[in-house]
């Protein structure tokens, strides 16, 4: 049997010159997708925005706000044809260590209810429901309810696997 290496894989923070590649990746992910100029946005307003790139492509992203004690997951997403190999769990363990790293208390996200292994993979590192904020998303039919999360990230540091 021969020995198949597995690709090598780093996180850096985002750049201008990454947006045309993880503006394909929203794209490809979501039925209403931010836009490239969403992400600048992001990166022009300080926000922590992280790549996970496999062999030099990207193939993940994750974006944080953080301040006033408070991180709110804003966006992270894993390409589709890297999914399933624990990458969405190693990039959320950053953008949690950043929360930690900038003082914050409590790190809250969103999550559409039909998205139930992005909510399966937040509670797994200790996410808790907190409440719903209705119509929050565009949907095919209309809007969807989101999910409120909450986590304390000091609480997080042994669930997330590196």
């Amino acid at each position: 049997m021969v020995a198949v290496a597995k690709p090598a894989s780093h996180m850096r923070l985002m750049r201008m010159d990454d947006l045309d590649a993880v503006a394909a990746v929203e794209q490809a992910s979501y039925d209403f997708p931010w836009t490239r100029g969403i992400f600048a946005d992001c990166i022009r307003a300080g926000h922590p925005c992280w790549v996970l790139c496999v062999d030099e492509e990207v193939a993940g992203y994750g974006i944080l706000s953080a301040g006033a004690g408070e991180a709110h997951v804003l966006n992270i997403c894993i390409a589709d044809a890297y999914r399933g190999q624990g990458l969405g769990r190693h990039l959320l363990g950053r953008l949690l260590d950043v929360s930690r790293w900038s003082g914050a208390q409590r790190v809250f996200l969103e999550v559409r209810p039909s998205n139930p292994l992005a909510k399966a993979l937040y509670e797994s590192v200790g996410f808790r429901e907190i409440g719903r904020r209705p119509r929050y998303y565009p949907a095919k039919d209309g809007r969807e309810d989101a999910i409120v999360m909450e986590l304390d990230p000091n609480t997080a540091m042994g669930h997330i696997g590196k």
